[in-house]
């Protein structure tokens, strides 16, 4: 594949995420919160592993064990996703779900010990200052806004384990156990705290299949493709267009609007996410050792 087409793939990634936002929505008029979990992962699993069945049909005891581990952490973000859409706009769950971008290297700054990069410092800065706008300033934040960023810190936790784990384990394969277990917990939970219930409409149904084949299916696959290809910076951007694409969902099938606050916040989260998301030009030399490796 050619640096080209994969990057025009590479944009339809943050396109399908946007769309998530907005089945969530719909689903949850009627669907227990932990039910559409399980709903949506256990589809996912069935239609990936259908898919690359020669691939994933005998893991290892690595797999499954990483596999059950970032599928405990993807419930949970999952989880927290609903219940954010419950009580806050899609609009805002978008862009407070992309700060997951600047959590994860100041995770792993911590881990290393070790202080952020000047460019992670400016983007917490920004962020912080488009997360009091979004919420109406200091004194407002909202119930939906803390689940959204526990949801935000869980899945940089998700991402930092599983980029440990790829390093051992097929990546694909890992994406498509979690999935296994991520349903496993998530019906143990539904049957013990919820009564199960399935989409009753034609409108639910699409946005559970459409939450299962482009969200989870889709994006996900797709994005670990399409990062062999596209650069590092190309990757960065493509994460911070997801709430953009999320906004112009709601906007036109949830006729969602934010105040002039709120728009003027989400702008802030957005250039936060993308300032954190700069890499600096590479040297002569550089581009002569590794220029190779954004086409291979």
């Amino acid at each position: 594949m050619n640096k080209q087409k994969a990057t025009l793939l590479a944009f339809t990634v943050p396109l399908a995420w946007g769309t998530s936002y907005i089945f969530m929505a719909y689903l949850m008029d009627g669907i227990p919160p932990v039910t559409i979990v399980a709903l949506r992962t256990g589809i996912a699993f069935l239609v990936m592993f259908a898919l690359f069945f020669p691939r994933v049909r005998r893991p290892g005891l690595q797999t499954l064990k990483a596999g059950a581990i970032c599928g405990g952490l993807l419930a949970a973000v999952f989880l927290c996703l609903l219940l954010g859409v419950r009580y806050t706009s899609a609009s805002e769950t978008g862009f407070l779900q992309s700060t997951t971008v600047i959590m994860v290297p100041v995770i792993t700054a911590v881990l290393r010990k070790r202080m952020p990069e000047g460019k992670i410092v400016a983007g917490v800065a920004v962020v912080t200052a488009g997360l009091l706008l979004l919420n109406g300033g200091v004194g407002q934040f909202s119930a939906g806004s803390g689940i959204m960023l526990v949801s935000a810190f869980v899945y940089a936790v998700h991402i930092v384990v599983s980029k440990s784990f790829v390093e051992r384990v097929d990546s694909i394969s890992l994406g498509i156990w979690q999935m296994f277990f991520a349903c496993v917990y998530a019906s143990a939970a539904a049957f013990l705290f919820e009564t199960p219930a399935l989409p009753q409409t034609g409108i639910q149904w699409g946005s559970l299949l459409g939450l299962t084949l482009i969200c989870s299916a889709y994006g996900f696959v797709m994005q670990a493709y399409v990062q062999k290809f596209v650069s590092a910076e190309t990757t960065g951007f493509m994460f911070s267009l997801e709430p953009v694409f999320t906004a112009a969902f709601a906007f036109v099938f949830l006729g969602e609007r934010l105040d002039f606050l709120g728009y003027a916040g989400a702008l802030l989260i957005l250039l936060g996410v993308m300032c954190a998301n700069l890499s600096p030009k590479p040297s002569i030399r550089e581009k002569t050792t590794h220029g190779s490796d954004h086409g291979r």
